[in-house]
Parts: structure tokens; C-alpha cells; sequence
């Protein structure tokens, strides 16, 4: 057994090549051998989001607190509430971050892949960010 006690590992602020406004990782499971799955509990304040991305074995979130958005290359924006569960499918093109006015905390689960968990791009827009919700 092991056991990570609360505060032991230090929060980590990922880089702005990657996110847009104030965003927080704090690890949940580190994706030890033999285990390739990670969790990190995300914290995005409001108006902050990830850049463009994939990841090579998908990527499931779970909404824990605030409002979040969602966004997948050519269907609207969702609205994520505590909660809600996203599956994005290995290679689908996505986004995801708080609302312009609320911050949002999700899970974050992947799976690392010859060591690699995504593929980054671009930074979302503020027209994309800001289009058009589905409810």
C-alpha cells in the first residue's frame, strides 16, 4: 500500500504554451509502473483553458465543482456542470476550461503512450471560446 498524503505533493502550474489564464494541477495518480493511467485534479480560474489538443488514448473528464466549457472541433460548446462526465475519443481534436465567469475544477484521466499523454496545438480563440453553447 501507499499513500499520498494530502499536501506531500506539490501543486504544478503548467505552461502558458499550452493553457490560457491561471490553470492548477494538483496529482492525483501519477501513473506509476506498471500503470500507464494519470489523474490530475484541474483547477481553471474563469476564462482560463487548455490550447487545442488530442491525446493518444482519449481522455475521460469529471466535473467535481464550478462551470466549465467544453469545446470539440466542429460541434458546439458544451456546458459542464459538477458532475458531468466528457469522453473525448483518442485523436479527437478538443478543448476544455471554466466559464468566462466561474471557475472549474474536473479529473482529469488519460493514459501515457510510448510516455506521451497529448499532442498540443494552437491556442483556442476567443471566438471560439466564446461562440455559441448547447445547453
Amino acid at each position: 500500500m501507499k499513500i499520498h498524503r494530502a499536501g506531500d505533493r506539490p501543486s504544478q502550474f503548467p505552461s502558458s504554451e499550452y493553457f490560457t489564464g491561471a490553470v492548477r494541477f494538483d496529482p492525483v495518480v501519477a501513473g506509476d509502473d506498471p500503470s500507464p493511467v494519470k489523474i490530475l485534479s484541474v483547477t481553471f480560474e474563469p476564462g482560463a483553458r487548455t490550447a487545442w489538443h488530442t491525446h493518444p488514448a482519449g481522455q475521460t473528464l469529471h466535473v467535481v465543482s464550478g462551470t466549465g466549457l467544453a469545446g470539440s472541433e466542429g460541434k458546439p460548446v458544451q456546458v459542464l456542470r459538477p458532475g458531468d462526465t466528457v469522453w473525448f475519443a483518442p485523436g479527437e481534436r478538443h478543448w476544455h476550461g471554466a466559464s468566462p465567469d466561474c471557475a472549474m475544477t474536473h479529473l482529469a484521466v488519460q493514459t501515457s503512450v510510448d510516455g506521451k499523454t497529448a499532442d498540443w496545438m494552437e491556442h483556442v480563440t476567443d471566438g471560439d471560446y466564446l461562440s455559441q453553447r448547447a445547453e
